[in-house]
């Protein structure tokens, strides 16, 4: 980094002598991409683990000083990064790493408040965790940023010595704990240091167990940096169960943002035909959350199956089909009434519930790609 910038400097004190003419923006724009690989390349000798930098990225003296930027201010003709005007600067930035982000905010103060600018880091939450994090993950961040600021400043309340004494407690480190802040950078690296779980959905869980076949359960999720998978905390009844190693390509936002106990209003049974495809809400008893389970709306007995023949949607009735199991399991169907459906079953095979339709052929698509290998009994 160091030898970037001693470089683009001389560059341009020697574009000064040769023209008086201000240079020009696309001229800047240019720039930048020789710009991002030059950082790229030095930011070897000034890494530093992001995932350990405090979320507030404060700064210390055994940090880069900042100083040695901000004291040669209006010295002389020196030139700066921060001469670059504001178009090519942003461009450069908006092309950096996580990590290079991190290493340019130790920098100097200026260049510290725009390397964790939200509108950089929301692109990048958006590359990595667009997929996984949704509405309630946010929302659950906020909350715990607000606890863990309340608990703070309780700490650096508390604490009586004798009669008139007030200590203030210390950290670890020597001085008063920080506040957390709620910015996007904070989440990004909470998230992939793995010091934050959100909630989402997991497809097949328990690694594909054939009791949870086709199912998505709602959990509380941790990333692993060190293998790229996540691991899970499901809360059946009574006590957490847990999975590791959890790959990408089985996680989802949850399509609704309501809790895994409350029954869901269907809104789509008067619009259900034979071939749709559907999710249901399912649950062993009526003290275990739902999940929700992949299935096809079949054909009536008494349907010819033919076309323009069926009349299928002129009944009250409703097959549902899932075909992951094998034919004659008592798994494989269930009958619903479009007219009065709510929570139905028993304690043996179990409650369905709420009725989503899928529209999506990507949702459609992902449910297919973890069809089992074979039939269920």
């Amino acid at each position: 980094m160091f030898y970037f910038l001693i470089s683009f400097l001389s560059f341009l004190i020697l574009s000064k002598s040769f023209t008086s003419t201000p240079l020009s923006i696309g001229f800047w724009l240019n720039l930048s991409s020789s710009s991002i690989s030059r950082i790229k390349k030095s930011s070897i000798s000034f890494s530093f683990s992001f995932y350990k930098a405090p979320l507030s990225m404060p700064l210390t003296k055994n940090m880069i000083s900042e100083s040695k930027l901000d004291d040669h201010e209006g010295e002389g003709d020196k030139i700066s990064l921060l001469d670059l005007p504001e178009l090519p600067l942003e461009s450069i930035l908006e092309r950096l790493s996580p990590a290079e982000l991190c290493n340019m905010a130790g920098v100097c103060k200026s260049l510290r408040d725009r390397c964790q600018s939200d509108y950089l880091w929301e692109k990048l939450m958006k590359q990595k965790w667009g997929k996984v994090i949704g509405d309630s993950a946010y929302q659950q961040w906020r909350c715990h940023v607000a606890s863990r600021n309340s608990q703070i400043n309780q700490q650096n309340q508390r604490g009586l010595f004798g009669s008139f004494l007030w200590i203030k407690p210390k950290s670890q480190n020597g001085g008063q704990e920080r506040r957390s802040n709620d910015s996007v950078m904070a989440l990004y690296i909470s998230l992939t240091s793995g010091k934050f779980w959100f909630p989402a959905q997991v497809y097949n869980r328990e690694n594909g167990h054939a009791g949870f076949m086709l199912s998505c359960y709602d959990a509380q999720l941790c990333y692993d940096s060190k293998t790229d998978t996540f691991q899970a905390r499901y809360a059946p009844h009574g006590r957490w169960a847990v999975e590791e190693n959890i790959p990408w390509e089985r996680l989802r936002i949850p399509p609704m943002d309501i809790s895994p106990h409350v029954l869901y209003t269907s809104d789509c049974l008067d619009d259900l035909r034979p071939g749709d495809h559907i999710e249901i809400q399912w649950r062993r008893n009526k003290e275990f959350p739902h999940g929700w389970w992949y299935g096809v709306v079949g054909h009536l007995k008494s349907c010819a199956e033919r076309g323009n023949h069926c009349c299928c949607h002129l009944s009250d009735t409703v097959i549902l089909e899932f075909k992951q199991y094998n034919p004659g399991s008592r798994w494989r169907q269930t009958v619903i009434n479009r007219r009065h459906h709510r929570e139905e079953g028993n304690e043996v095979d179990g409650f369905y519930g709420g009725i989503r339709k899928l529209h999506s052929e990507d949702e459609i698509a992902r449910w297919n790609n973890l069809w089992p290998t074979k039939t269920v009994e």
